[in-house]
């Protein structure tokens, strides 16, 4: 069994010299080398930005969508949307352990994982996609994929079903972030905080800001918007668009003051809404960039030419204890678990 190295650059074929993430082309043989973790894939979670881009561009036409899917992974050995550059995560069973692999917990074969790396490093194959969820972006696969030395993972608990925890685990840096930033009596802002990761992230603000602090949601969709009320996991809920930055920015600070944000959170999976988390952001508060629409340069440029000194972060899908700390969400809130469950399972 060949050797790899610990962070897969063995498995990059182009540019060489890189790593797995920001390469073009990856080796996805799934003969595995000594530090690698081969799975069985039953589901692919593909990352919101990416699943919205790939809706748009085949207009929601399901064979036109796999056909790109499908042409994604062969082109690149992995699923990575080349227009927004984000993966996704997937759950599936171990099938091989390489003898130097980190087997955590008891990993043995036939257990159910979640890979905890994005899906635009993770050599992937797929023999057939079996069904794509428009609602969910989840699509079902006869696929196999390799996880690195360096890879995390988590195996899946048995009082979650596995769809409901692929679904909360795809996303869970946004709450476990959330969890670091926000402190009692501090005012956030969530962008996009009717849809997946941002209900987590209202759920954990709430818990954190108490009484003392206050949660304001900006949503776009109607629906959603009212989730967040009926959820009560809100204390002010404006309907907006995020990309209209003036309107959105009148609208918090008629309930903020001028000053702004303590903590600005952005889940929105549409491009051009930099401009507005930074400018509802009071002076050396911060912005949590978790959206993979964003434009890192368009955020760091408009906060210099508004002048503002805040703290952008950007959006790091990992955060220690996040699959755990997001996982008991689910398990503390009825409401989370059966919205989700309706959603997802």
């Amino acid at each position: 069994m060949e050797k790899g190295c610990r962070y897969g650059t063995h498995r990059v074929l182009e540019p060489k010299g890189t790593l797995p993430q920001p390469a073009l082309k990856l080796d996805n043989t799934m003969k595995i080398y000594d530090n690698e973790l081969l799975i069985t894939v039953k589901t692919l979670n593909i990352d919101s930005a990416s699943f919205t881009q790939i809706k748009k561009a085949c207009n929601n036409d399901v064979a036109k969508m796999e056909e790109m899917i499908l042409s994604i992974v062969t082109e690149r050995g992995k699923m990575q949307n080349p227009v927004t550059g984000s993966g996704g995560m997937l759950i599936g069973t171990v099938k091989e352990i390489g003898p130097n692999f980190p087997s955590l917990k008891g990993l043995a074969v036939g257990d159910t994982i979640a890979t905890l790396v994005s899906l635009s490093l993770t050599p992937l194959k797929i023999k057939k996609i079996t069904n794509i969820n428009l609602k969910n972006d989840q699509v079902d696969v006869e696929a196999e994929a390799i996880l690195f030395e360096s890879g995390i993972y988590a195996i899946l608990p048995s009082d979650i079903p596995e769809k409901l925890a692929l679904a909360a685990l795809d996303i869970a840096g946004a709450p476990a972030q959330v969890d670091r930033l926000v402190h009692e009596g501090d005012t956030v802002c969530i962008i996009g905080g009717g849809g997946k990761s941002g209900i987590l992230c209202c759920y954990q603000a709430m818990q954190n800001t108490t009484r003392t602090g206050q949660v304001i949601v900006v949503e776009y969709s109607k629906e959603n918007a009212q989730r967040i009320i009926d959820m009560k996991l809100a204390d002010h809920v404006i309907i907006a668009d995020a990309t209209n930055v003036m309107d959105v920015y009148n609208k918090v600070t008629a309930i903020t003051g001028p000053r702004g944000c303590d903590v600005v959170i952005n889940n929105v999976n549409v491009p051009s809404t930099e401009m507005t988390s930074i400018l509802i952001t009071k002076g050396n508060g911060y912005v949590y960039f978790f959206s993979m629409a964003t434009s890192f340069s368009k955020a760091a440029l408009g906060a210099e030419g508004v002048g503002k000194d805040i703290n952008l972060i950007v959006g790091n899908g990992y955060a220690k204890g996040h699959a755990e700390l997001t996982l008991n969400i689910i398990r503390e809130s009825k409401e989370i678990r059966d919205l989700f469950s309706k959603l997802y399972v």
